[in-house]
């Protein structure tokens, strides 16, 4: 998606009176990602994991922007550990769908959606959907692989810093400090607004 592309899903906004609303996904196992953190000088400080055992946190995301408004982040989690048999490995697509109901109820307008052409996002019921709800949903399909277009990749960076220098017993502790850490982003629009305008696309007014 160029500047363009989202010039013209601002104005599509703006024409409905809408929300730009950019979704995302990403999870987390057991093995903690890498982080920074504060030590002693000339010691380097160790978190010690197991970084063992099967399972994974996955989660979906929205940043919700609009003039005028303050911004906005609404997100689901599920939990896989692989133990039922017909359990989902992570975020479906009828996760997504009832997480853009959530937020077109409560942002309380029309959504222009951006983001990229996952398979997950082209399924039929997905496609289905969509077109059945034209009225107040309109999509926006972002590139392949473009993370600095998408502010929500801002959002999974303030997570998984926490994540970092966290010493997880089980995936229990892994989704309870996702969930509290994403709660705690979403009463903190001046957070969501740094991810914004770390794509140097959005926060012009």
């Amino acid at each position: 998606m160029e500047e363009g592309d989202v010039a013209a899903g601002k104005s599509t906004a703006a024409a409905c009176g809408g929300w730009i609303v950019f979704e995302d996904e990403a999870g987390q196992s057991m093995t903690p990602p890498r982080a920074g953190s504060w030590g002693r000088k000339g010691c380097t400080p160790v978190v010690r994991v197991r970084g063992r055992g099967s399972g994974r946190v996955s989660m979906a995301g929205l940043t919700c922007c609009e003039p005028g408004e303050r911004s906005r982040m609404f997100y689901s989690v599920r939990e896989y550990r692989g133990r039922r048999k017909g359990e989902s490995k992570g975020i479906g697509w009828r996760d997504l769908r009832d997480l853009l109901v959530r937020a077109h109820i409560q942002l309380g307008g029309p959504i222009v959606l951006v983001w990229d052409n996952l398979r997950m996002h082209l399924v039929e019921p997905m496609r289905e959907f969509i077109a059945a709800r034209a009225d107040w949903l309109t999509v926006i399909q972002l590139p392949s692989y473009a993370p600095d277009l998408n502010p929500q990749e801002g959002v999974w960076a303030l997570v998984k810093r926490d994540i970092g220098n966290l010493a997880a017993a089980d995936l229990s502790d892994i989704t309870r400090t996702v969930k509290r850490r994403l709660k705690q982003i979403q009463y903190r629009p001046d957070l969501v607004d740094g991810c914004l305008a770390g794509t140097d696309l959005i926060m012009d007014g």
